[in-house]
């Protein structure tokens, strides 16, 4: 998914960048299969350093990514983050709500599904609880100067974090054999 691409955005795609090869990511807000393809309707999210979509409320408009084959509804399901780069095919008239809504329509070459994020707790300013190697907790301030000097207690605190994991799975046309595919003669 990394290269140069199109800087058209999913919100400024008109009749003069149809043709177009893009990179673009979101959430997932809905799937469809159909004539041998799957579509999905995309929430557009800014992509961060690691072309992940960013968490952020801003978005650059709707677009409807079409994958061929079939792709599992239950695996790239409402919510999800996608990242896809493809052809701008052409723009659809469509609803959301009783919103009309022009959806730009990408024809999906390379399509990386996102793990989901995880939170977890870090602890900022964690100190040593033996202080120097005292071993009841208690310390020794020695004369006032070198390795005994006392510094006085630690602040911790803690904070949440997110963890930015790699590509769950990364869809791709390829020319590589599959292992049914290879010739045992």
């Amino acid at each position: 998914i990394q290269g140069e691409y199109s800087s058209v955005n999913p919100s400024r795609v008109d009749p003069a960048v149809i043709g177009s090869t893009v990179r673009w990511g979101g959430v997932i807000l809905g799937s469809r299969v159909e004539q041998g393809q799957t579509c999905f309707e995309v929430l557009s999210r800014q992509l961060d350093k690691y072309l992940r979509p960013a968490r952020e409320d801003y978005t650059d408009g709707r677009f409807i990514a079409c994958k061929a084959g079939f792709q599992d509804p239950l695996v790239f399901s409402q919510g999800r983050e996608i990242t896809a780069t493809g052809t701008i095919r052409n723009i659809q008239v469509g609803k959301v709500e009783d919103y009309s809504y022009t959806f730009p329509v990408l024809d999906v070459d390379t399509l990386v599904l996102w793990e989901k994020r995880r939170q977890v707790t870090v602890y900022r300013g964690f100190s040593d609880p033996w202080h120097y190697g005292y071993p009841w907790g208690y310390h020794y301030r020695g004369w006032g100067y070198g390795p005994y000097f006392h510094r006085g207690p630690t602040r911790t605190y803690a904070e949440q974090r997110e963890l930015l994991p790699d590509a769950a799975m990364i869809k791709q046309d390829s020319a590589t054999p599959r292992a049914s595919e290879s010739n045992d003669n």
